[in-house]
């Protein structure tokens, strides 16, 4: 399929950086693939000096509007834990520590330092006279390898310890997953829209996670650039990063199965031979189903994994039966349900009901299937599950795709009023997003 943009390159091709305020749709041929190829020309042979600038050009505004946000989020976050001061008498596992940055390294980021110092040992344990909900030890297991295995790579080649290895892949992470989102919404609305969309992300409600020890931001880059191969019919890249996210986090699934329904639309419209995306779907779940099932094998039993989540963390898949209590309690007021925490479930609920609203906003824009997929799969199997509602705003913190439609709005804004609306959410989110989760919650 042919499509042009009357920008005024040679043979029909844009360069993002042009394309400030929309896509001209009419210009386009009509086809199948609703989204032209906006890839900028590339240069024969430009010298190392020429690249680096055209990289700091074109990555440096990205990667500057991710970190500021980030930094004035962050410093607000450690301004609030040292004011507060009520870390200092929390168990370092569960929110404290000696420092107001060592609570980034508490709750699921002990565990996560715990396997990058000594590894797995799989089991299903129980609690002696125990008869109630948490019936099972808490066991490593849970927690999905490949960040854990950055964390002892990066120990090994720097030195640092397990938190200082655990922060460092974080940020890193979170700046890859910064150009993800950029590439993926530039694609559909031009670099000043991809802009938007990295602020946006640096202020949603959980990216207090994105610089802790936590696996959000590793996956969020992951699925970023895997749907980013999606859409540009890179199709064993998308498998092999899709596989890569089936070790960092349960969630995978949904993008397996967004990747699979993207190849076979290419398929049935006549876009790609069947071996391609056929190939990229073999390879994409092989990384979940690798290591749910070494867990099941050392366990001695294949559902292992599934009745550890449940008898130790009391997370089960239950159809939304939990959600909806949720859901019909808060509005009045209620809190008498399971795993109440007031304050980060309210954030929580505003989160949840928001969702659908964007959500119908991105499929009116008509953007390519894999990003819908994605979103709606993922969506449904987080309100699927039982487990702590507050923590839905870190959960869902990998939905990029919905903050496609806000910043196609907001690219509209002049630069002080979009400076100062981020700005604004930038040091709120020190607490929305920040000291809720870690300290008025359980992240």
């Amino acid at each position: 399929m042919s499509s042009t943009i009357r920008t005024g390159h040679p043979a029909g091709r844009s360069d993002p950086a042009d394309r400030t305020d929309r896509v001209d749709r009419t210009d386009r041929a009509p086809g199948p693939t609703p989204w032209p190829d906006v890839s900028p020309p590339v240069d024969a042979g430009p010298n190392l000096r020429e690249r680096l600038r055209r990289a700091v050009a074109r990555h440096g505004p990205v990667l500057a509007t991710y970190g500021v946000l980030k930094l004035i989020g962050f410093a607000f976050f450690m301004y609030l834990l040292d004011s507060a001061g009520d870390f200092r008498e929390k168990h370092p596992r569960f929110g404290g520590g000696a420092h107001p940055w060592d609570v980034l390294g508490s709750w699921d980021g002990w565990w996560y330092q715990q396997i990058a110092l000594h590894g797995y040992d799989p089991a299903l344990e129980p609690v002696p006279g125990a008869t109630g909900m948490i019936t099972l030890e808490g066991n490593s297991a849970a927690f999905f390898p490949l960040y854990p295995t950055l964390m002892r790579l990066v120990q090994e080649v720097t030195g640092l310890g397990p938190y200082g290895a655990g922060v460092t892949v974080s940020i890193v992470s979170s700046f890859i997953a910064a150009l993800g989102i950029h590439a993926v919404t530039s694609r559909l609305g031009g670099r000043r829209a991809g802009l938007v969309a990295v602020g946006l992300w640096a202020v949603w409600p959980g990216s207090g996670a994105e610089w802790a020890v936590y696996s959000e931001s590793l996956y969020t880059a992951l699925a970023a650039w895997a749907c980013h191969a999606v859409m540009t019919r890179c199709w064993l890249t998308a498998g092999l990063l899709t596989f890569f996210a089936g070790l960092a986090r349960p969630t995978a699934v949904t993008l397996v199965a967004a990747l699979a329904v993207a190849g076979l639309i290419a398929v049935c419209r006549r876009q790609e031979s069947i071996r391609r995306p056929l190939l990229a779907v073999a390879v994409a779940p092989l990384g979940t189903l690798g290591y749910l099932g070494w867990v099941g094998h050392r366990m001695g039993d294949w559902g292992g994994y599934s009745k550890l989540q449940d008898g130790a963390w009391g997370h089960t898949f239950d159809y939304g039966r939990h959600s909806f209590d949720v859901l019909t309690s808060v509005p009045v007021g209620h809190f008498d349900y399971l795993f109440a925490m007031p304050f980060e479930d309210v954030i929580g609920v505003g989160v949840v009901l928001l969702v659908p609203v964007l959500t119908v906003l991105l499929v009116r824009l008509r953007p390519p299937a894999v990003l819908v997929m994605y979103t709606v799969l993922s969506y449904l199997m987080v309100m699927g599950t039982q487990q702590y509602f507050g923590n839905v705003s870190r959960y869902l913190l990998p939905l990029f795709p919905l903050l496609v439609p806000l910043a196609l709005a907001m690219r509209r804004l002049r630069l002080p009023s979009l400076a100062t609306v981020l700005g604004t959410a930038a040091l709120a989110s020190g607490s929305y997003a920040g000291y809720v989760l870690f300290e008025l919650g359980v992240p």
